[in-house]
């Protein structure tokens, strides 16, 4: 143990070295916020994929595939599907969008596309994506407890605190360029981590002579099936619910679109989409076949917190200096996840509201200095999320997604895609996504389909019935924006 811990002291200690080194290079508030067009597409795209998996990834989809089986793979194919289609034909639309109107973040791409109603735009849009990130950010820093408790047997609220003080450091120093940095790194660390361990495993299944396939059985009659064990209608809805995550990826999660807003040029987007989905397929399949060999491995039940299932996992197959390296992979997942949702708060704050909505005017220095108090305010109210919840990481995440993802994703395609979406389509989209959101998750709706799914077919059908009803009064590409 004392070898992880030095490897664990020295891989924080590198990322907290790299965003001191890049808090000199964000000087203006716009390479605070998007780094100044200045980041190459690799990086962008390793950011990306960094941002977009998490915890969630490494720790919840991993229980979540030991506890279904065979059927957890729907999610994996849903996000994967989402992710190309981001890539192939959404990043380029924002990079030209980002570049047309001169925004840096996606609550004002909305607002200045839609100008009749931008206040309101950026006032719903903006307490959407805090709201519901913060669970997103507490999510994250529990992870971190539970990681740090299964490696050290650190108490769990410790392990949060510890991970919250790392996490406000790198996004208060360097902001948006210096997370893109540490997740190029953490990128790389997580998807290392997701290719090794399986590998490993199957080793240690054959030469125990274990097999997958009578472990599947014998974990429970629906484990050994694609669908769960359904037939008929009842497919589908298992269908819909995992597969459902696919919703959140087109356009809606500010945290990676703003990665595709920060692209050059066409160039630059060619080059982070063949890095990017090649990631997807790498860790994508790698955490469905730990969740697999961890069935193979472990009885059902020998674990209270099914969570925790990857990290115990390293420990039983690696050498302790291995070990180390690859848990950095997951502490790696949870830093960068929290420091970009971190940093999407802070653009809606200090952009939206404070300078575009109230036309409060203050110098570059001092807006980056809000920025950075900002993180500093919203990361310590993530830190207590995560100290009084005890929802698992899968569901929480599957929340937030639904909430910010499955209600803005309608709203960037309909955008981008739709010539007659008009500004009461969009509030219509953000006010029913949030509130659809909260009634499905606090009742019984959510067991029978996922909220993810209905988030997005309610907001995507009011928009477009609110642009028929209530068109904008003119026809012109870009509304003047409202002045009262």
């Amino acid at each position: 143990m004392n070898i992880i811990a030095v490897e664990f002291f020295i891989y924080c200690l590198v990322l907290l070295t790299i965003g001191y080194a890049f808090s000199k290079r964000s000087k203006t508030h716009s390479e605070f916020l998007l780094g100044g067009k200045k980041l190459p597409g690799w990086a962008l795209a390793f950011s990306e994929r960094a941002t977009g998996e998490s915890a969630w990834l490494l720790l919840g989809y991993t229980g979540f595939v030991f506890m279904t089986g065979l059927s957890g793979i729907w999610v994996a194919v849903g996000i994967a599907i989402g992710i190309i289609f981001a890539w192939l034909f959404l990043a380029k639309k924002f990079m030209q969008e980002t570049d047309k109107y001169h925004v840096l973040t996606l609550p004002d791409y909305l607002a200045v596309r839609f100008g009749q109603k931008a206040k309101v735009i950026r006032w719903l849009t903006s307490i959407l994506i805090a709201s519901f990130l913060m669970f997103y950010v507490g999510a994250q820093m529990a992870g971190a407890g539970k990681m740090l408790f299964t490696t050290f047997g650190i108490p769990h609220a410790a392990g949060i605190i510890l991970a919250t003080i790392v996490i406000i450091i790198i996004a208060f120093a360097g902001g948006f360029i210096s997370v893109v940095w540490t997740d190029m790194i953490q990128s790389v660390m997580m998807v290392i981590t997701l290719v090794a361990l399986p590998i490993m495993a199957f080793f240690y299944i054959q030469s125990h002579g274990l097999s997958i396939t009578e472990s599947l059985y014998q974990a429970g009659p629906t484990f050994n099936s694609w669908f769960g064990g359904l037939t008929g209608f009842s497919i589908g809805v298992l269908f819909f619910n995992n597969f459902s995550w696919f919703f959140g990826f087109l356009g809606g999660q500010p945290q990676l679109s703003a990665r595709f807003m920060a692209l050059k040029n066409n160039k630059q987007a060619k080059q982070g989409s063949i890095v990017a989905i090649t990631w997807t397929i790498l860790a994508y399949g790698g955490a469905f076949m730990i969740g697999l060999a961890a069935i193979t491995m472990y009885d059902q039940g020998s674990f209270k917190d099914v969570e925790i299932i990857l990290p115990t996992m390293i420990l039983d197959l690696f050498s302790p200096w291995i070990a180390g390296l690859l848990l950095a992979g997951v502490l790696a997942a949870i830093i960068t996840t929290a420091d970009s949702q971190l940093m999407v708060i802070t653009s809606s704050i200090s952009e939206d509201i404070i300078h575009k909505t109230f036309k409060m005017e203050f110098s570059e220095k001092q807006f980056v200095w809000i920025s950075r108090l900002t993180i500093v305010v919203f990361g310590v109210i993530g830190m207590i999320i995560a100290l009084v919840s005890e929802s698992l990481l899968y569901l929480v995440v599957s929340w937030a997604w639904a909430g910010v993802g499955c209600t803005l994703s309608p709203a960037i395609l309909l955008t981008f895609f739709w010539k007659k979406y008009s500004s009461a389509g969009v509030v219509a989209t953000v006010v029913s996504g949030l509130i659809s959101t909260i009634i499905w998750i606090s009742t019984p709706l959510e067991g029978m389909i996922t909220s993810k799914f209905t988030t997005f077919l309610i907001a995507g059908c009011l928009g477009v019935i609110f642009s028929l009803v209530l068109p904008d009064q003119n026809d012109a590409n870009v509304p003047k924006e409202e002045t009262i």
